[in-house]
């Protein structure tokens, strides 16, 4: 008779128990802005995972909004204003940067 194998018990992996220390969070940013390709409740969805690791109802309140708004603003399921993104990420220490980027030109511009 063949033994069976023990079941391996498996949980739900959550980032935000990982993201430990403002670089962490920083880091965390930065790579899915780069996945993000245009995707504004992606991002809205990556401020929320680093929100749950620093404290949703301390995140709420440095960013003036009610911990439901905040929840809802930062789902994923829809994309938040910017207005609402700034005061998210000044709320969780975190800020924007620009870098140029190289963009391709049309074939019309270049036959120019």
């Amino acid at each position: 008779m063949a033994k069976t194998m023990p079941k391996t018990k498996t949980t739900k992996y959550d980032v935000a128990e990982h993201l430990r220390s403002p670089e962490e969070m920083a880091a965390y940013l930065e790579a899915c802005l780069e996945e993000a390709d245009g995707d504004a409740a992606f991002i809205a969805k990556t401020l929320g995972d680093i929100a749950r690791a620093k404290g949703m109802s301390q995140v709420a309140r440095d960013a003036g909004l009610s911990r439901e708004s905040l929840y809802k603003a930062l789902s994923g399921e829809r994309s938040p204003g910017f207005d609402t993104i700034l005061k998210v990420l000044n709320a969780l220490g975190l800020k924007f940067h620009a870098v140029a980027v190289q963009i391709k030109t049309t074939t019309a511009r270049q036959s120019r």
